[in-house]
């Protein structure tokens, strides 16, 4: 990729900046800059696409703010205006003091919260400068200033690896890990629960927005005319999100993606209380991988019906009450739920007003964390009588270097449209479910491995691999 090299070069540059120190500070600090370029680019085209239908754009960032003005001044050869650029502690002091307090200002002057303008202004609200080296600071502004997103591929090319910074994330701990949710396995999601032009697409866990940018990705293909445009862009996807650095990273990976003015809130999805929620409320599609473990304050667990102190359960209650009926969700949770004696209520709750067609049980290393998880697909209105298992069995180990990938999931996409029992795959009947409602993976179907050799066989494999380890200890000794 032309601009792989690149965004190399930037991680190059953060790691000798003393401000930042993780993979989460060179995400946060590369999204700014790459947010305002893109977005000076994208300015300049819809200008020029103005002018060629004889009509006038207003540009949203005018005058000093423009990135042309302070980060990238350009002299008659359209090379950099090194005498008029701004570096070392001017450059700093300028984005700190001046650019900054600037663009959060646009918040308060936008007409609306679903305009671009307001989503600039929360973006600037929220992020702060961490390169404090005036020079390290120049040396990014140049080095981004090389990229250009002036044309679909340029900008497909971006978030591809805009979405590979993100990935990284996890590197950090936890706090990065917790909101990235590997894209092939989105995609196959989304491919199942299918999501059509007219209907709402909901995340109320959205983390960097993985979901919604490729419902949007998969949705655009749909496109038939000028009102289909406006439907995707402005009435289509929703999304909250809690913490503070996912939040501006979900907006700007949306605007990325080409959502301009992305309807994702800033909020904890869970400490609003489902009486209050209305059909006004309700989505067509869900598409979530909510987090767990996580604990909730005493005031937020009595929003729920059932009490628990689990947030994953939290939010599988919040899932059934959002979904309009004949709404469609598809949910990546950790596998602990299908049988936790905690859950047996939520699991009651969903078997009843819902019907989960469709248990996707993975593998483990899908997630880096090595968490087991697997992926429910359900339908609200009907309730559950039978489950279609699919047991990912892929005779390798996933990781870091080999993850999981589209093709391995492709026999998965086929099966689900017809659910045959194969080796990974069975019915469960609901009605022979005891009251602990257990919907444990347990394959009927899989070969069992008999070992048919004698006892005198099995103690002479324990002789000889004993003899086996003797001699290496043996050889240990000599050496030493």
């Amino acid at each position: 990729m032309k601009y792989e090299s690149t965004f190399n070069a930037i991680d190059d540059i953060l790691r000798n900046e003393a401000g930042c120190s993780t993979e989460l500070d060179y995400i946060e600090q590369t999204s700014w800059l790459l947010f305002l370029k893109y977005l000076d680019d994208l300015e300049t085209e819809r200008e020029l696409q103005a002018q060629l239908t004889g009509k006038t754009y207003k540009r949203l960032i005018v005058g000093e703010y423009r990135w042309s003005a302070w980060a990238a001044p350009k002299n008659a050869k359209g090379e950099l205006d090194v005498i008029n650029a701004l570096t070392g502690d001017d450059l700093v002091d300028f984005v700190n003091n001046k650019l900054f307090p600037a663009l959060k200002g646009y918040k308060n002057i936008a007409s609306s919260a679903n305009t671009l303008e307001y989503k600039i202004g929360e973006i600037f609200s929220e992020l702060r400068n961490k390169i404090n080296s005036g020079y390290n600071m120049r040396e990014l502004i140049n080095t981004v200033d090389q990229l250009a997103f002036q044309s679909a591929d340029d900008r497909h090319e971006m978030t591809v690896l805009y979405e590979n910074k993100i990935s990284r994330m996890g590197n950090a701990g936890r706090n990065g890990g917790e909101y990235y949710t590997p894209r092939t396995l989105i995609r196959t999601i989304v491919k199942v629960v299918n999501p059509q032009i007219g209907e709402t697409v909901y995340d109320p866990a959205c983390g960097s927005a993985g979901f919604l940018c490729e419902a949007f990705a998969y949705m655009k293909d749909q496109i038939k005319s000028s009102g289909d445009v406006e439907t995707l862009q402005n009435d289509t996807f929703y999304g909250k999100e809690k913490k503070g650095l996912p939040y501006i990273i979900a907006t700007m990976n949306m605007i990325f993606h080409g959502v301009a003015a992305p309807n994702i809130i800033h909020g904890n999805t869970l400490a609003e209380n489902l009486t209050n929620i209305t059909e006004k409320d309700r989505k067509n599609v869900i598409l979530a991988n909510p987090p767990f473990g996580g604990k909730e304050r005493a005031e937020v667990q009595q929003n729920f019906e059932i009490k628990t102190s689990e947030t994953a359960y939290m939010f599988m209650q919040h899932f059934i009450k959002m979904l309009k009926v004949n709404g469609r969700a598809g949910i990546v949770i950790k596998n602990t739920f299908l049988s936790n004696g905690d859950a047996a209520a939520v699991r009651r709750k969903l078997l009843e007003e819902c019907n989960v067609h469709t248990i996707l049980d993975l593998p483990a290393g899908v997630f880096q964390a090595g968490v087991r998880t697997v992926v429910l697909f359900f339908t609200k209105g009907t309730p559950t009588k039978k489950i279609w298992y699919y047991q990912l069995n892929l005779g390798r180990t996933l990781g870091k270097t080999n993850p999981l990938t589209e093709e391995e999931l492709a026999e998965f996409v086929e099966l689900q449209k017809t659910k045959p029992e194969t080796e990974n795959s069975w019915l469960l009947d609901v009605s022979t479910l005891g009251e602990d409602y257990d919907l444990s993976v347990k394959n009927p179907n899989k070969p069992e491995i008999i070992d048919d050799r004698t006892p005198s066989q099995i103690l002479d494999t324990i002789a000889s691999l004993n003899a086996d380890s003797a001699e290496l200890i043996n050889q240990i000794r000599e050496l030493l």
